[in-house]
C-alpha cells in the first residue's frame, strides 16, 4: 500500500512539472524553477551583464604619435546636440562642394611588386586583401601609380625597348613587357581581381637610352627625332598592359622632368613637354582611339610655371587633363595656383615618400598635414605616397637610386605596417572613390578637410599639428559633436 501512495505521489508531481514546463513554452509563463537556487535545481547563477553599447553619431578612428592608437576606433561616444560650450568649432558644410576624389594610394615599384610575390602565397593574398580589399579589416587603397619601365626603386635599370648601344627601333619591333610579366603583372591581376575599380595611373624615369640626347639612363633629353616615336612607345605600352587586362586610366609624359641626376632620369623642359604633347603624343593617342588621360608635370610644387606654361598653349592644352605634384619642394599651396588659374584641368598628388630615418609622430604629423589634408583642400583628386613596399635595409634600388626610401610596408619574412601606411589608411579606408571634398574651416592647430561620400555619410580627417591636446566641436547642420585630439594625433570622424 506505502508503495502505491509514492507511486501515485510520484506520477502527480510528473503530470504537475510537465503541465508548468508546457505552460512556459506555450504561453510565455515563468519559469516552474524560479524559486530554485543554485544547487536546488534551479538556472545557474547569471553572470554579470554587459551594459549596452554606449550610443555615439560618430565613428572615430585614431593614431597617435606615440603609436600607443593606430587606426584603431574609439569607444568614444559622441553624440551630436544642439546644446553649446565654449570650445571652438570646425563647421563642415556639405551644401559647399568642390572637387570629386579619384582616390588614395601608393606606387607599385617593380620593387615593391618584388618584395610582395616573394611572400607565401596565402601570407600574400591576406596581404593584398588588407591593402586592396574595401571589407572592415582592409584599407580599402583606391589608387595606385605605375612606374613604366624601371624607377630608381628597381633592382637594374630597363625599359621596354633595351638595345644594344649604336642601335635604334623606330618601328618599336622590340617593345615588350618581359621585366614586368614576372611580378609586376601577376601581383596587379591579383589587386584587379580584389578591387576591378581601383585606378592606375603610369609613369617613366626615362625613355630607351638610344632614344637621348646623351644615350645614357641618367640625364639627357628626347631627341627630336624620337618624339613621334616615343609617343608611339607609350600607346603600345596602354595597349600591351590592356592585354594582359589592365586599364592605364592616366599617364604623365616624365617622372621629375627638371631632375636628371637620378638613375634613371631624362630632363624634359615645359616648352619640350609641351610640343611633345601638342604635336606627337595627343596625336598619337587620338588616333590610337586610347582614352587614357594625359597629365602634365609630375614634379614639385616649387615650379608651377612649368603646368601653366604648357597650359597656356592651347594647341597643348586641349590633349591635357591635368597637372601632377609632389612636395620636395615648394608649398602646396601651388596646387590651387594652377587650378584657379585653369579650372577646368584636374589637380593630382602623385608622389611624397617617408625616409628611413624618420620620426613616426613627426613623419604622421607632417604627411597628414600637406599630403593628404593639403593636397585635397587644394583641390587634389588623388593623394598618393611613395613607395608601397621596401625590404628592412632598403636594399632594392639602382645604383644611384634612393637608398633611404621607406615603403608603406616593410617586407622580410612578414609585414610591417610603417607611418605610410597609416597616412594613407586615414583617408582610403574611409573616402571612398567619388567622393566629394565639402567645406570645412581649418581652426588653430588642427588642420582638417571634409568629404561627402557617395552613400550620404560624411568623413572629417582632423590633424592636431600642436603639442598639446585640443578639444573642439564639429559643427554640422546647426548641430554639435565634441571631441578631443591629443598633439600630434590624426583623427578620422565619420557620420
Amino acid at each position: 500500500m506505502h508503495l502505491q501512495i509514492q507511486r501515485r505521489k510520484t506520477l502527480r508531481q510528473s503530470r504537475l512539472f510537465a503541465f508548468c514546463c508546457c505552460s512556459v513554452l506555450l504561453f510565455g509563463f515563468a519559469d516552474c524553477n524560479k524559486n530554485k537556487g543554485p544547487g536546488q535545481g534551479g538556472n545557474p547563477t547569471p553572470g554579470p551583464v554587459n551594459p549596452p553599447a554606449a550610443k555615439s553619431d560618430v565613428d572615430f578612428y585614431l593614431t597617435t604619435g606615440s603609436q600607443s592608437s593606430l587606426l584603431k576606433k574609439q569607444s568614444t561616444s559622441l553624440v551630436f546636440s544642439t546644446a553649446t560650450n565654449g570650445y571652438p568649432d570646425i563647421i563642415v558644410d556639405s551644401t559647399q562642394g568642390f572637387q570629386t576624389v579619384d582616390g588614395f594610394g601608393f606606387t607599385l615599384t617593380d620593387g615593391s611588386a618584388s618584395l610582395i610575390h616573394s611572400l607565401p602565397t596565402s601570407m600574400q593574398d591576406d596581404l593584398l586583401k588588407e591593402l586592396f580589399g574595401s571589407d572592415s579589416s582592409s584599407i580599402n587603397i583606391s589608387y595606385l601609380r605605375l612606374t613604366i619601365g624601371a624607377s630608381d626603386l628597381s633592382a637594374t635599370v630597363y625599359t621596354y625597348n633595351d638595345l644594344p648601344a649604336g642601335q635604334t627601333d623606330p618601328t618599336l619591333q622590340n617593345f615588350n613587357l618581359r621585366k614586368d610579366q614576372s611580378q609586376v603583372i601577376p601581383i596587379l591581376k591579383k589587386i584587379l581581381a580584389i578591387n576591378p575599380n581601383i585606378k592606375i595611373l603610369a609613369s617613366p624615369w626615362t625613355a630607351p637610352v638610344w632614344m637621348k640626347s646623351n644615350n645614357s639612363s641618367i640625364g639627357g633629353s628626347l631627341l627630336p627625332q624620337f618624339y613621334s616615336v616615343y609617343a608611339n612607345y607609350f600607346v603600345k605600352y596602354i595597349q600591351a598592359m590592356k592585354a594582359e587586362g589592365i586599364t592605364i586610366d592616366a599617364i604623365t609624359p616624365q617622372n621629375e622632368p627638371l631632375h636628371g641626376g637620378n638613375n634613371p632620369s631624362m630632363v624634359m623642359s615645359a616648352t619640350e613637354q609641351a610640343t611633345f604633347i601638342k604635336n606627337h603624343l595627343g596625336p598619337a593617342f587620338q588616333a590610337a582611339g586610347t582614352t587614357t588621360k594625359i597629365i602634365i608635370y609630375d614634379h614639385n610644387a616649387d615650379r608651377p610655371d612649368y603646368p601653366l606654361a604648357i597650359l597656356s598653349d592651347p594647341d597643348a592644352r586641349q590633349y591635357v587633363d591635368g597637372s601632377a605634384f609632389h612636395l620636395y619642394g615648394g608649398d602646396i599651396s601651388a596646387l590651387s595656383s594652377v587650378r584657379n588659374a585653369y579650372p577646368t584641368k584636374n589637380i593630382y598628388f602623385t608622389e611624397q615618400y617617408t625616409a628611413a630615418n624618420g620620426d613616426f609622430g613627426g613623419d604622421l604629423k607632417w604627411h597628414l598635414k600637406n599630403v593628404i589634408i593639403g593636397s585635397m583642400r587644394n583641390w587634389s583628386r588623388v593623394a598618393l605616397e611613395w613607395n608601397l613596399a621596401s625590404d628592412p635595409s632598403h636594399s632594392i634600388h639602382t645604383p644611384g637610386g634612393c637608398n633611404v626610401c621607406k615603403g608603406g610596408i616593410t617586407i622580410l619574412s612578414g609585414v610591417t605596417r610603417n607611418v605610410g601606411y597609416y597616412i594613407i589608411a586615414h583617408a582610403s579606408k574611409f573616402v571612398f572613390p567619388g567622393s566629394q571634398r565639402i567645406a570645412s574651416n581649418n581652426l588653430g592647430s588642427l588642420f582638417n578637410v571634409a568629404f561627402k561620400r557617395p552613400d550620404g555619410k560624411k568623413v572629417l580627417l582632423v590633424e592636431n599639428d600642436g603639442s598639446t591636446t585640443q578639444t573642439f566641436n564639429i559643427a554640422f547642420h546647426g548641430r554639435r559633436v565634441t571631441a578631443t585630439l591629443e598633439g600630434g594625433a590624426v583623427g578620422t570622424f565619420v557620420w
